[in-house]
């Protein structure tokens, strides 16, 4: 069984790679509604939260986490992997993406909530392996807003992504990961901006580790489309606005639940 959560909506898209990228499994998704957004949140705040659910991952069975939550994978991925590595193996976002630009050499640049940006994980776990690229990490904490409310056709939010994307553009990047699982929702938009960048979904890297593993471990799991998957979906609070919200990024067609120890 495969457990994802995120602070809210945005790891569904993650989700949705998995599915579309041919995993087959049992999945928990849990979204963390009652605390969203993370990125605007202490680490000892996300720890605690995260703490919660990768117990209530490891109560239901599952076999491996996946932090679809750039935020938690930027803060609290190691204090997790300490806690809970002999009881669920875990994929992190961006731990898992890094690799990946090993060999680049032109300017990246990362758009990421406030939280993201200020623990600088993507310049760390990028830097690690390719010590001479040059990384940018910019704030776009409203992305979230944007995206979770539509505003694509609002003035001053479209003015807002302009302003971001133009100011990574001017600064040299070619490549720029958009670093929170909501701001893909924005590439065409960003792309209008900045039409000679190449704006990435992290998630489609996150989705070949894992799934690499899983040909390593359990070949069955891969199929060539067809779906034999089941869905559970959790939330800390308001299970049907998660629902109606979380339309724009996964197909829901169970109820969604609300979580036992999120009613305390």
């Amino acid at each position: 069984m495969i457990g994802l959560f995120d602070s809210g909506v945005g790891g569904l898209s993650v989700l949705r790679a998995m599915v579309q990228d041919g995993i087959n499994d049992d999945f928990i998704y849990f979204g963390d509604t009652k605390n969203v957004p993370y990125g605007t949140k202490s680490k000892e705040q996300i720890l605690s939260y995260t703490r919660e659910i990768m117990e209530f991952f490891v109560q239901n069975k599952v076999d491996c986490a996946v932090m679809a939550c750039n935020t938690s994978s930027a803060l609290v991925y190691e204090e997790l992997c300490a806690e809970f590595s002999d009881k669920i193996k875990i994929f992190p976002l961006i731990q898992s993406v890094a690799p990946f630009f090993k060999d680049e050499k032109e300017t990246i640049g990362i758009m990421a909530t406030s939280a993201t940006v200020k623990s600088f994980a993507y310049t760390r776990e990028i830097k690690k392996l390719n010590k001479n690229v040059e990384v940018i990490e910019l704030e776009c904490q409203d992305f979230v807003r944007i995206v979770e409310d539509r505003l694509y056709n609002d003035a001053s939010a479209v003015e807002y992504i302009k302003k971001k994307a133009e100011h990574l553009k001017n600064a040299g990047c070619k490549k720029v990961i958009l670093g929170c699982t909501h701001f893909p929702y924005l590439a065409p938009i960003l792309s209008k901006f900045a039409p000679a960048v190449e704006f990435i979904d992290p998630a489609k890297y996150l989705v070949d580790v894992v799934k690499k593993d899983l040909i390593f471990s359990k070949p069955a799991k891969i199929s060539d489309g067809r779906a034999f998957s089941t869905f559970k979906f959790y939330v800390s609070s308001a299970p049907e606005e998660f629902k109606k919200s979380g339309s724009i990024f996964f197909d829901i067609k169970d109820e969604v639940h609300l979580a036992e120890f999120a009613k305390c």
